[in-house]
């Protein structure tokens, strides 16, 4: 029996860890403490461009050429449509091969709110990435978002402009994530922290 006991204690956390997105790594800011957990996720979290919402970065990448990023950045592109929470309609739509100016991938992807025994909560995700090249440097887009949730019973589709921007994905006071489409914001900008930390690494290392 404690040997048992021991086994199951032991084998906790990777259970726990299959639960969520599993690109998402928990924070840690060096002293475990955390003043407001939605903090980062607040007012002018969400830029809209264009009437669009869009996400965008500049990496520097000294010492590299415009054609050395493009095939970088097609490569992750590509290597990003396989990963395990991708659909089969992710694919690259733009690869500017002549004169490596950009690189365009549109994505379908299951976004993980909660996963527990009996308890799925999650959506489908789509947008695209556009990476626009230049000598020792690349513009990371993400745009074009919208969602698709709770299509096993009952299909609803929002679009990102009206769903996640600081008018609906915030309380009135912009104090606290609204109640349903917060956890849209919330993991919609997760999701673009890691992918632009991605791109950044691969760039710059």
């Amino acid at each position: 029996m404690k040997k048992t006991l021991i086994a199951l204690i032991a084998f906790l956390p990777l259970y726990l860890q299959a639960q969520d997105n599993t690109w998402e790594m928990p924070e840690n800011n060096g002293n475990n403490i955390v003043q407001n957990p939605d903090q980062k996720y607040l007012s002018g979290a969400v830029p809209v461009v264009d009437g669009k919402v869009t996400f965008q970065t500049t990496i520097k990448a000294p010492g590299k050429s415009k054609q050395q990023i493009h095939e970088l950045i097609v490569d992750y592109f590509t290597k990003l449509t396989k990963e395990a929470n991708q659909f089969e309609q992710s694919r690259i739509v733009l690869d500017d091969k002549e004169t490596h100016n950009q690189v365009v991938g549109s994505y379908q992807e299951w976004l993980v709110f909660k996963n527990k025994p009996l308890s799925l909560d999650r959506t489908r995700l789509f947008y695209h990435l556009i990476a626009e090249c230049g000598e020792g440097e690349a513009t990371i887009k993400m745009t074009r978002i919208y969602y698709l949730y709770d299509e096993e019973r009952d299909p609803q589709t929002y679009q990102a402009e009206e769903w996640i921007t600081d008018r609906y994905g915030l309380n009135k006071k912009q104090t606290k994530l609204a109640r349903v489409s917060g956890k849209f914001r919330r993991k919609t900008i997760d999701r673009k922290d890691y992918l632009f930390t991605k791109i950044e690494q691969l760039l710059t290392r």
